[in-house]
């Protein structure tokens, strides 16, 4: 069992074992947002024929040489096609077919003239202008190649990707089985928030804020609830949520004080602890061990911590288990809007929200950063990685931050 180690060094504990749960295919219809457990070679061409991309007339480019005002190019329109139809009849010279958006290219015809941009009376069209042959045609494959890659494994299925696996016709995607998380809290004091609250009690708000965190991410959660400040419960609950779930996070009761018994509770049922303890603030006393194969991530009962630790170790983890290809936090800089005058003997993460501006970004902090406060979680789309041992920021500093949330559009 390792003590205190650095961040970065227990993210490579737990990802360098970490794997996805298996495999699976599964309907394009439930595939969105699933995780591509192979790469997907395009089994056709896209689009599979020469289309029109407007509304317009299919024609010949060597009937419009000599168009000009003076001496139009005079054409006979011979038929129409609408999109989801061929034309039954050839474009000759002299001769033109009307074509809506999406048909195909009739056979004889190299170019596309817009509605707008010709003359009609009757059957008869007149163009003034000479045309290049090519010109408002979409190419069979000049989307997508048949054999061309078009999505890699480890790929997180998007709208846009579900609707080209729809164009090409996949019909059913090879994906990652969900991953199905269990998750509990320790601690007396505890009381789920559908309770009345006693003296001395508080409510259960890691519990909610966690199953919130993997259910946006995807994954399955079973939700064990509270359990008291015992060896043997923590145990069996632990336990119960290794046979329940691909792995277990529970919150509170790691650290070193008289009721902590989630360090003894995990020596009980066998699990080798990996590491205990971070070099990080909030979230410092965090543990992380294994049995059957099972990652148990334990958290700080501090609600901003256990939020904190959860992005910074569960997310790259519980990301490289779903079978996503990128699963490190992704970082930047920008410039701090703010005054934060205590210093930082160890390496501390603040809560705060990016700014994209037009020259430089900022970031702005959240609120309280101590421990427990958890409303300044609320509007936090980064975390500020301040060094150990650095003294107070000032705002016009340029800090290092890792961004946990969605920082284009708040």
């Amino acid at each position: 069992m390792k003590r205190n180690i650095e961040l970065e060094e227990a993210q490579a504990l737990l990802l360098h074992d970490a794997c996805p749960a298996g495999e699976e295919r599964v309907s394009l219809a439930l595939a969105a947002d699933r995780v591509l457990s192979l790469n997907i070679t395009a089994p056709a061409d896209l689009p599979s024929f020469d289309k029109s991309p407007l509304d317009g007339y299919a024609l010949r480019a060597a009937d419009t040489v000599r168009a000009k005002e003076a001496s139009p190019s005079i054409l006979e329109v011979i038929e129409e096609v609408a999109a989801g139809y061929a034309a039954a009849k050839k474009v000759l010279q002299g001769t033109a077919i009307k074509v809506m958006t999406g048909a195909p290219i009739p056979e004889g015809a190299d170019v596309v003239i817009r509605f707008e941009d010709v003359i009609r009376i009757g059957n008869i069209i007149q163009l003034t202008v000479p045309l290049k042959s090519g010109s408002n045609i979409i190419r069979t494959g000049e989307d997508v190649k048949t054999g061309e890659t078009i999505a890699k494994k480890g790929a997180l299925i998007a709208p846009a990707l579900s609707g080209l696996f729809a164009a090409l016709g996949c019909a059913e995607i090879p994906v990652f089985k969900r991953l199905k998380v269990a998750i509990a809290s320790t601690g007396d004091e505890l009381v789920d928030v559908s309770q009345p609250m006693g003296p001395g009690k508080i409510y259960n708000s890691n519990l909610y804020s966690l199953v919130a965190a993997c259910s946006r991410m995807g994954v399955q959660v079973e939700v064990l609830g509270n359990v008291v400040d015992q060896v043997a419960a923590v145990a069996e609950k632990i336990d119960q949520g290794l046979q329940l779930a691909d792995m277990v996070i529970t919150t509170g009761g790691v650290s070193v004080g008289d009721y902590d018994a989630v360090p003894a509770a995990l020596e009980s049922i066998g699990a080798e602890i990996l590491f205990r303890g971070v070099n990080i603030k909030p979230g410092s006393p965090a543990i992380a061990a294994r049995k059957d194969g099972k990652f148990i991530l334990c958290l700080s009962g501090n609600p901003a911590a256990a939020l904190i630790t959860f992005e910074l170790i569960a997310v790259p983890l519980l990301k490289k288990m779903m079978g996503l290809s990128s699963y490190l936090p992704v970082k930047t800089q920008a410039v701090f809007n703010d005054d934060f005058i205590k210093p930082s003997p160890q390496r501390r993460f603040l809560r705060g929200h990016f700014h994209l501006g037009d020259e430089m970004n900022f970031v702005t902090l959240t609120g309280g950063q101590s421990n427990g406060m958890l409303q300044s979680m609320v509007n936090c789309n980064v975390l500020v990685d301040v060094p150990g041992g650095s003294g107070k920021l000032l705002k016009g500093q340029k800090v290092k931050v890792m961004i946990i949330d969605d920082i284009n559009g708040r």
